[in-house]
C-alpha cells in the first residue's frame, strides 16, 4: 500500500505545490508531431489495435484514466484542467475553442430531391397558405381568404398522396389535415356558401381520426341558425353538447343559450324558458336574463317576469367601481397610476360591460312595467324600488324620466310635467336631466316663458350639460336674439363636439344670421358625422341655392334623392332648378316623379300642363287641369284652363259644353262670357244674343264697382291727410263701403280681367296674386320649419 505513495524530500520541505505537475510520459502530446511510431499508428490500422488489458498506474501510484481494477472500469474523466495545462507555461497561447486550427469544414448540402425534403417544403407551404387565409378572413378579404383555403387544401391533399406513397398510413399529419378543413369550412361559412361548409364540417365529423371533431356541430347547428332551418340547428346544438364533457362548462352554457335561442325563433317559449332558467341558475349572465324576460312576457305571465327582472339585476358583473379611481392621497406615484388605467382598455371593457347591463335592465323595465301590474306607472314604481334595492341605484332616476316618456306619448303631457317636476329637488345631474326634458316640452308648446325658466333651472344645475345649453339657445332663437343663441349652441359644442342638435341649429341661426358661409361649414361637418341625414342633405342643398349656385344645390339634391327616393317636394325642387337651367326633359322627369307620390301640388300641376300645352299635347294637358279643379273648385281658372285645352285641340263642342257648365257655376265670369261669344259665332249658334246680353251687363257692373272702389280709396286718403277725428270718422265710413263691396257677387272672383286679350295669356301667372295663392300641403319649407321639425332640445331619453 505504502509503495505508491511519495514522500516529498526533507529539502523541498518549503516547496509546497511540489509534485503537481508530474505525470506519466505517457501522455504527453507536446511531441506527438515528431513521434514516428505515433504517425504511422495514425495513418494506419496500427491505431486501431485493442489496447492492451495491462492495468496503467499514474505516477501518483492511482489506477488511469479507463483503467480496470479488480474487474471494475475507473470512470473516465478528463486529462487535464481546461485551457490550463503545463504548455501555458511554455509560452502557447490560450485557446481552449481551438480557434487556431481555422474555421470548420462546410457542412453538407440537402439534397433537395429527396421526397422527405419535398414533403417537408410542402407540408411547410400549406401552413404557410393557411396563415395567409387566416389574416386575410381578419382583413375583410373575404374571397381572397376562400382561395387560399382552396388552394391549402388542394396542396395538403397532394401531400397526403406523396406520404402514402412512400411512408405508412400512420405518418399522416393528422392536425394539418384537421387544421386545412376547419379553415375551409370556415371561410366557407364566412363567404355564405353555407352548402360547401356544411359538406366539409360533415368530412371532419364523420372522420373518427378527429378526436375533438364532433364538437364541430355547433358551427353547422350555427350555419343552420343563418339559413332560419331551427329545428336542425337545435338537434345539432343538442348532438354538440353531448359530446362536450360537463368540465367544460363554459362551452355548454353558451350552447344552451343557442338552444334557447333557437326556440325563440320557432315560437316554443316553454322550452327556451326551461334552458334560460338552467343557464340563470347554473351561470348567470345579462343575455340569458333578458332572454328569460322576453319568454315570460310572450307568454304573458305576470309574476314569473318580476322574479326573471330580478335575478337580471342580480347577475354580478365583475367590474370595479370609480372609487377605485380616486386617489386617496396626494401620492404622485399613485396619482400617476391612476390617471395610466382611468382609461385603458381594461377601463374601456368595464364600460361597455356596464352600459350593456343598464341597457337590459332599462329595456326590461319599459317592457314589463305596463304589463305586470294594473296600470303601468304602478309597473314602473315596482321596477324603481328593485332597482333601488340593487346596485344599480343610478338607474332608478333614469326610469322615472322613462315614466314621464311613456305619459307624453300616451299624450298625457300634464302627467307627464307633473312627473318631471318631482327631480326638482333632486341632485343636480338628475335635475338638469328633468329641467332639460321640461324645458323641451313647454318650448314644444310654443310656452317660451316657461320654456325660458327650465332651460335656465338646467344650466344653472349642470352648465356643462350640453343638452341644457342647446335648449336655451333655442328658447333665445325663438325670441329673435340669433346672435346669443349662437353663443349657447357653441358652448353646447365645447363641452360635446358630437352633439349633433347644437351643430345643426347653429348652422340655421347662421343663416339667419346671414353668415351663408359659415352656415355652410356647420352642415358640412354635420354631414360628416350623419352621412345619410336627409335634413342636413336639403340644407346644405338650400344654401346652395342661395349662393347662386344651382350645380351644386342639383348635386346634393340628388344625393338627398338617394336617401328619400319617394320625398315629393325634393323631386319638384330638382325639377325647379333643371328647369332655371333650360333642361326641360330633366325637369319634366323629376315633376312627373313627383306628381306620382304626390298627386296634389299645385305648382307642379300647373307646370305639368304648361308644358304639354308648349309641346302641343293639349289633350294630356286637360288631365292635370282636371285634378286641379277638383283640389281647387272653387278657382274657375283651372276649369277655364280645361275649356281652353279643348279649344286649342279642335273640339269646339266640348269646350262649348265646359264654358256652359262654368257659366253656370261662375255666372259673372268676364272670361266665360266672352269665349261662349266666340264659340257661339263661329259655330252660328242662336244662344249668342243672350250671351252677349250677359257679358255687357257683367262689364257694366264691374266698372261700377271699380269706380265705387277708387272713391273709397280717395276718400280714405283724404281722410288720413286730415289727420283729424273728421279723417278718422271718414276712415271708419271707408273701411264699411270696402266691407259692401266685398259683400257684392263676383266682386272676389280671382283672374278676372277688363281687357279683350284671349285666355291663353293666363298661362303667363295662372295663381295669380301672391296673396291669393292657396297653402298647399306640399308648400316650401321654410328655416323655422326646419327648426321646428328638428328636435332642437335633444330627446326626451336622457344619455
Amino acid at each position: 500500500m505504502m509503495q505508491n505513495v511519495h514522500l516529498a524530500p526533507e529539502a523541498d520541505e518549503d516547496d509546497l505545490y511540489s509534485g503537481y505537475n508530474d505525470y506519466n510520459p505517457t501522455f504527453d502530446t507536446e511531441d506527438l508531431e515528431n513521434d514516428v511510431a505515433f504517425q504511422q499508428a495514425a495513418r494506419t490500422s496500427h491505431g486501431r489495435r485493442p489496447p492492451s488489458k495491462a492495468t496503467l498506474t499514474s505516477s501518483m501510484g492511482r489506477p488511469m484514466t479507463g483503467a480496470i481494477q479488480d474487474g471494475v472500469a475507473r470512470p473516465m474523466t478528463a486529462v487535464h484542467a481546461a485551457g490550463y495545462t503545463k504548455a501555458a507555461m511554455r509560452g502557447s497561447s490560450f485557446d481552449p475553442l481551438g480557434q487556431a486550427r481555422g474555421p470548420a469544414p462546410p457542412l453538407e448540402m440537402k439534397n433537395s430531391d429527396s421526397s422527405e425534403e419535398k414533403i417537408r417544403q410542402l407540408e411547410k407551404k400549406v401552413n404557410e397558405l393557411v396563415e395567409e387565409s387566416c389574416i386575410a378572413n381578419s382583413c375583410g378579404d373575404l374571397k381572397l381568404a376562400l382561395e387560399k383555403a382552396k388552394e391549402a387544401g388542394r396542396k395538403e391533399r397532394v401531400l397526403v398522396r406523396q406520404r402514402e406513397q412512400i411512408a405508412t398510413a400512420e405518418n399522416i399529419n393528422l392536425d394539418l389535415t384537421y387544421s386545412v378543413l376547419f379553415n375551409l369550412a370556415g371561410q366557407y361559412a364566412a363567404n355564405e356558401m353555407y352548402a360547401e361548409a356544411l359538406n366539409t364540417y360533415q368530412v371532419i365529423v364523420k372522420n373518427k381520426m378527429f378526436s375533438n371533431g364532433g364538437r364541430l356541430k355547433v358551427n353547422m347547428g350555427n350555419i343552420y341558425l343563418k339559413q332560419r332551418n331551427y329545428s336542425k340547428a337545435i338537434k345539432f346544438y343538442r348532438m354538440a353538447l353531448d359530446q362536450i364533457p360537463s368540465v367544460h362548462k363554459e362551452m355548454r352554457i353558451k350552447i344552451m343559450q343557442n338552444i334557447g335561442v333557437a326556440f325563440i325563433k320557432t315560437g316554443q317559449y316553454v322550452d327556451a324558458i326551461s334552458s334560460f332558467e338552467h343557464i340563470m341558475s347554473m351561470s348567470p349572465n345579462l343575455k340569458a336574463g333578458f332572454n328569460l324576460i322576453l319568454c315570460y312576457f310572450a307568454i304573458g305571465n305576470g309574476e314569473q317576469m318580476k322574479k326573471a327582472f330580478q335575478k337580471l339585476i342580480a347577475v354580478p358583473l365583475e367590474v370595479d367601481y370609480d372609487d377605485k379611481y380616486i386617489s386617496p392621497n396626494d401620492d404622485p406615484h399613485t396619482n400617476l397610476l391612476i390617471e395610466a388605467i382611468k382609461n385603458d382598455s381594461l377601463r374601456q371593457i368595464e364600460r361597455e360591460r356596464k352600459s350593456m347591463a343598464e341597457e337590459y335592465i332599462m329595456t326590461a323595465a319599459k317592457l314589463i312595467a305596463p304589463v305586470i301590474e294594473t296600470s303601468f306607472a304602478v309597473g314602473y314604481d315596482w321596477c324603481v324600488e328593485v332597482v333601488k334595492a340593487s346596485h344599480y341605484v343610478e338607474l332608478a332616476n333614469d326610469l322615472e324620466i322613462n315614466k314621464a316618456t311613456t305619459y307624453l306619448r300616451q299624450q298625457d303631457f300634464n302627467q307627464a310635467l307633473e312627473t318631471l317636476k318631482m327631480f326638482e329637488k333632486k341632485d343636480s345631474r338628475v335635475k338638469s336631466a328633468a329641467a332639460t326634458n321640461l324645458s323641451f316640452l313647454y318650448y314644444l308648446e310654443n310656452e317660451l316663458a316657461q320654456a325660458t325658466n327650465y332651460a335656465d333651472l338646467a344650466v344653472n344645475s349642470d352648465r356643462y350639460n350640453p343638452a341644457a345649453l342647446t335648449n336655451k339657445g333655442n328658447t333665445v332663437f325663438a325670441n329673435g336674439d340669433y346672435e346669443k343663441a349662437a353663443e349657447f349652441y357653441k358652448e353646447a359644442l365645447r363641452n360635446d363636439s358630437s352633439c349633433t342638435e347644437a351643430l345643426y341649429n347653429l348652422g340655421l341661426t347662421y343663416k339667419k344670421l346671414n353668415r351663408i358661409d359659415e352656415a355652410l361649414d356647420c352642415f358640412l361637418k354635420l354631414h360628416a358625422i350623419l352621412r345619410n341625414s336627409a335634413q342636413v342633405l336639403h340644407q346644405i342643398a338650400n344654401i346652395y341655392e342661395i349662393m347662386e349656385d344651382p350645380n351644386q344645390a342639383i348635386e346634393w339634391l340628388l344625393q338627398l334623392i338617394s336617401v328619400v327616393p319617394t320625398d315629393p317636394h325634393v323631386l319638384s325642387k330638382l325639377g325647379k332648378l333643371y328647369d332655371n337651367e333650360g333642361d326641360k326633359s330633366q325637369a319634366f322627369h323629376y315633376y312627373y316623379e313627383s306628381y306620382r307620390y304626390f298627386p296634389s301640388n299645385i305648382e307642379v300641376i300647373e307646370w305639368l300642363g304648361a308644358y304639354y300645352i308648349d309641346t302641343q299635347f293639349c289633350e294630356k294637358a286637360i288631365e292635370y287641369f282636371e285634378r286641379a279643379a277638383l283640389i281647387l273648385p272653387t278657382q274657375v281658372k283651372w276649369q277655364l284652363m280645361v275649356a281652353s285645352c279643348y279649344r286649342r285641340s279642335g273640339n269646339y263642342q266640348k269646350a262649348l259644353e265646359k264654358y256652359k257648365v262654368i257659366h253656370r257655376k261662375f255666372p259673372e265670369n268676364v272670361e266665360c262670357l266672352r269665349f261662349l261669344v266666340r264659340l257661339c259665332t263661329d259655330m252660328g249658334l242662336k244662344e249668342v244674343q243672350e250671351y252677349m246680353t250677359k257679358l255687357k251687363k257683367v262689364e257694366k257692373l264691374k266698372e261700377i264697382r271699380e269706380q265705387r272702389i277708387k272713391s273709397g280709396r280717395d276718400g280714405s286718403a283724404r281722410s288720413r291727410r286730415e289727420g283729424n277725428a273728421g279723417g278718422d270718422s271718414g276712415g271708419t265710413k271707408g273701411e264699411r263701403l270696402s266691407a259692401k263691396l266685398k259683400a257684392l257677387p263676383g266682386t272676389s272672383e280671382p283672374y278676372e280681367s277688363s281687357g279683350s286679350k284671349e285666355i291663353d295669356a293666363s298661362y303667363i301667372d295662372p295663381l295669380g296674386p301672391q296673396a291669393e295663392r292657396p297653402k298647399t300641403a306640399a308648400r316650401k319649407r321654410t328655416e323655422e320649419d326646419d327648426f321646428a321639425d328638428e328636435e332642437l332640445g335633444e330627446d326626451l331619453l336622457p344619455e
